[in-house]
């Protein structure tokens, strides 16, 4: 297949009405943060088995379209033997592999970072590629303050990602973009998208000075929101009126998907948050979501780490990807977190 027709295949199975992307790509410490809630040790054991617990749940292809897996994962089988990505295919559920290497402080920039993990990039993703996986996803993050991030940040992070995405689709991988400007801290929410905007803005002219092709690609960005410290925090309305703001004056309608993160906000908020921005009409692109505790918190608190747990915990997770799935279509309703 030519690469054209290998990248359209993929975002036309990614990008499917009334279903998202879940992220289960935590590297080794953020797994072992979770794990530590619950009081399990972050063994590959027990990470391979609460993998499995994720992609082995009935049904689920119904609502999650994509996975995005970490690299160990790729190399784990659940417990009849059959490799994850596998699995997740058999479920309709298409393997995605985060191929950044974390992020460190940019130098001569206090308070920015800069994500690393370009060197030998596309060997590694034909490699992925041989696993299984059909895309990929590379995360930039911005601190927000009164002065933070800087023009440096922007501009470096942006190269990154654009180096990253052009990568990608050289190699038959659909890149994801993600772009996360966090919400720690105590901004306002026009701070929040003030800086959002700058960031887009940015990522896009680099994405075009790498003769990136939008069509064959997915965004993942932050909603707009105030940063979880502020006093006054923004009703899903008014979080869905900004962000919609931003994206009409940033990102070209030649995306097929937006598909936010979540980015430290409740099961509940994220869901809500989505419902609100699909809500206000037909917008160039389709609006999902790319979630990972957002989605799998219920369902870790459900498992603790014990066998006999399994089956409630996939329930929690099946009911987190139906609610977030009639969100992308804006036919959530609060009344549908009490239903069974």
């Amino acid at each position: 297949m030519a690469t054209p027709d290998e990248l359209q295949a993929t975002i036309d199975a990614l990008v499917q009405k009334g279903t998202g992307i879940l992220a289960a790509d935590e590297s080794g410490a953020t797994i072992a943060k979770r794990f530590k809630t619950i009081g399990v040790e972050s063994t590959e054991e027990n990470r391979r088995a609460y993998r499995s617990l994720l992609l082995t749940t009935p049904d689920l292809g119904r609502y999650i379209s994509g996975v995005i897996l970490y690299e160990e994962t790729l190399n784990q089988c659940a417990d009849d033997g059959e490799p994850l990505p596998q699995l997740a295919a058999r479920q309709g559920i298409v393997p995605g592999i985060k191929v950044d290497a974390g992020k460190i402080p940019l130098a001569l920039a206090p308070g920015d970072e800069i994500t690393q993990g370009l060197d030998g990039l596309g060997e590694r993703l034909k490699g992925y590629k041989q696993q299984g996986a059909r895309f990929a996803k590379w995360r930039a993050v911005y601190n927000v303050s009164d002065t933070l991030p800087s023009r440096a940040a922007i501009e470096a992070n942006a190269e990154v990602l654009a180096r990253y995405a052009a990568v990608s689709q050289d190699q038959g991988v659909v890149p994801i973009v993600e772009s996360e400007v966090l919400i720690d801290g105590n901004h306002t929410l026009a701070r929040c998208a003030e800086v959002t905007q700058a960031v887009l803005y940015e990522v896009f002219r680099a994405l075009a000075r790498h003769r990136v092709v939008f069509e064959h690609m997915l965004l993942k960005p932050s909603m707009v929101v105030p940063g979880k410290s502020h006093a006054l925090q923004a009703t899903p309305e008014e979080v869905a009126s900004e962000t919609i703001r931003v994206l009409r004056r940033a990102v070209p309608a030649a995306v097929p998907s937006i598909n936010f993160l979540s980015g430290g906000q409740s099961p509940v908020e994220a869901t809500a948050n989505l419902d609100a921005l699909n809500r206000r009409g037909p917008q160039p692109w389709h609006l999902s979501f790319s979630y990972g505790r957002a989605l799998q918190e219920p369902a870790l608190q459900a498992w603790q780490g014990r066998p006999a747990n399994v089956q409630q915990a996939q329930e929690a997770l099946l009911k987190r990807a139906r609610l977030n799935g009639a969100a992308s279509v804006g036919a959530y309703s609060a009344d549908m977190e009490n239903a069974s």
